[in-house]
């Protein structure tokens, strides 16, 4: 068994764990993860808003309920790009501090499990008129949605600690858990999917069925060891076949035209996806179940 890595001299300001650099503060990353913080901010203002627009049976601040809606999922999908864009820039840069990491996943907290708790609690759970029984449970099964993001996210933190040894098994650039930003991103897709519905038959009422189910399968898969596809290895010197590119084309191109079909079909993709192929994966002879390390983010 490998030996552990002595720690680093604790009076040496280079050390992740000396207070100085623990501390530091860097510009563009964090300014990226404050740009995430204010968008979940207002997106769950934009819940709010539309929460009161139902209850006053009109608009509120000259808007439908819907619009703000729309606005609080366009918010979130905001917060999602910036999330992206304060890793990649922490990473190009050598930019990464204890700091960057903790601010970051408190501003996901918010973005990415407060903001879609709020919008399936009122949007999709709330308004199932003849299931009352939605409505007695919509508060509970936000609640586990919240409560597996944030143990994820903290799951995350604990586990990226530089000083914590880690073997072969869980050296890889895979997420472990569906990635708190992606179970997000595929809520408010479904939110948006069933918005564009509702311009046409205005109950979604049918619809209503598969929502907590579909809730409670994200949740659990955030905590989960399934393991899912992150693209971090993906840059400006990344190479790729014509067919790869070519259906990323097509991708983008059905997101442009369609963007509330393609989009919730893409998310639900990948969501399913890591089901499959963990699902399809056969351990070798004599290897360990995996553990719950390994790139989290």
């Amino acid at each position: 068994m490998p030996e552990t890595p002595p720690p680093p001299d604790s009076d040496d300001p280079q050390n992740p764990y000396h207070v100085a650099q623990a501390s530091r503060i860097y510009f563009l990353p964090n300014l990226m993860t404050a740009g995430n913080l204010f968008c979940g901010f207002v997106a769950v203002i934009h819940c709010i808003q539309a929460r009161l627009a139902e209850t006053t049976g009109g608009a509120y601040l000259g808007q439908t309920s819907a619009g703000h809606y729309r606005a609080a999922v366009w918010f979130i999908f905001g917060a999602a790009a910036f999330d992206m864009l304060d890793g990649r820039l922490a990473r190009m840069g050598g930019r990464e501090s204890l700091f960057g990491a903790e601010f970051d996943s408190l501003a996901d907290v918010i973005s990415f499990g407060i903001a879609p708790a709020l919008m399936v609690f009122f949007l999709i759970l709330s308004p199932t008129q003849g299931y009352e029984v939605f409505r007695n449970i919509g508060w509970f099964l936000g609640f586990v949605y919240l409560l597996c993001a944030a143990i994820r996210l903290a799951r995350f933190n604990v586990i990226t600690n530089p000083l914590l040894h880690r073997d072969a098994r869980y050296k890889t650039k895979d997420f472990i858990g569906l990635p708190v930003p992606a179970a997000a991103v595929t809520i408010v897709s479904l939110v948006l999917f069933l918005l564009h519905l509702a311009e046409t038959d205005r109950s979604l009422q049918r619809w209503a069925l598969a929502l907590p189910p579909l809730l409670g399968l994200i949740a659990v898969l955030m905590v989960s060891t399934i393991r899912y596809p992150s693209g971090k290895n993906i840059d400006l010197q990344t190479k790729t076949k014509l067919v790869p590119f070519i259906l990323v084309l097509v991708g983008i191109g059905g997101v442009v035209l369609f963007k509330e079909i393609a989009l919730v079909c893409a998310t639900l993709g990948y969501v399913f996806y890591g089901i499959i192929r963990h699902l399809r994966q056969k351990p070798a002879a004599g290897a360990p179940a995996a553990g719950t390390g390994g790139d989290l983010a």
